[in-house]
């Protein structure tokens, strides 16, 4: 995968999770609870592009967040 693709993936996790007023650990927290093993340091990771994302961990960041997937791949 595209190391600068997934850099910008992730700042547009991270800039959603920062509107919702969430911290990594929450929602690290919430992915766990639906039943995504995932850490708080795992979330880091996805958010600077050092770890690739799963299309579970998509989708539940989606939910979770309350955002499209346009806000996630184009935003």
């Amino acid at each position: 995968m595209n190391k600068e693709y997934e850099k910008a993936f992730g700042n547009r996790i991270r800039a959603q999770r920062e509107l919702k007023n969430m911290t990594q650990e929450q929602l690290s927290i919430k992915l766990q609870l639906y039943g995504c093993d995932i850490t708080r340091s795992a979330v880091a990771k996805i958010e600077v592009g050092q770890r690739h994302i799963y299309p579970d961990e998509i989708r539940l960041i989606k939910e979770i967040l309350e955002i499209t997937f346009d806000d996630l791949f184009y935003g």
